[in-house]
């Protein structure tokens, strides 16, 4: 289970970004509830993130390199205005795999933070993990 954990400070703006997002995750949350697949919570909040004018690339790749060789790549759920990274789940419970995949994003982008929403939760706000990569 991931427990709670400080976040490192992050710049105003990107903080403010994350909170539209939050903002739009519980919009969807609130108008269709847990119990759907990961797809039709990421295809909703592309929606509302379109209504809210929140720019945003979906199931954006990213090159894994392992000692500078390219040996893979990922695709995060969202990438929000080149900065956040979103992990969408709709699981019993967030677990320490969904904790490091969204760790790995982040490795991977050189993105700060990310935001990790299970959308599988009675209440949206006891599934929202902010994630962020400590330099």
């Amino acid at each position: 289970m991931v427990k709670n954990r400080t976040t490192p400070k992050v710049d105003a703006d990107l903080n403010l970004l994350s909170n539209r997002v939050i903002a739009a995750a519980l919009e969807v949350h609130r108008a269709l509830g847990p119990g759907l697949l990961e797809q039709i919570y990421e295809s909703a909040l592309c929606v509302e993130l379109e209504l809210k004018q929140i720019q945003f690339e979906r199931q954006a790749e990213n090159s894994l390199t392992y000692k500078g060789v390219r040996v893979g790549r990922g695709y995060a759920d969202l990438l929000i205005d080149r900065r956040l990274v979103v992990e969408i789940k709709a699981s019993d419970a967030l677990h320490d795999r969904h904790l490091a995949q969204t760790l790995s994003y982040l490795r991977a982008t050189g993105y700060q933070l990310g935001l990790l929403l299970n959308f599988n939760v009675a209440v949206l706000r006891h599934g929202i993990r902010r994630v962020a990569l400590t330099r």
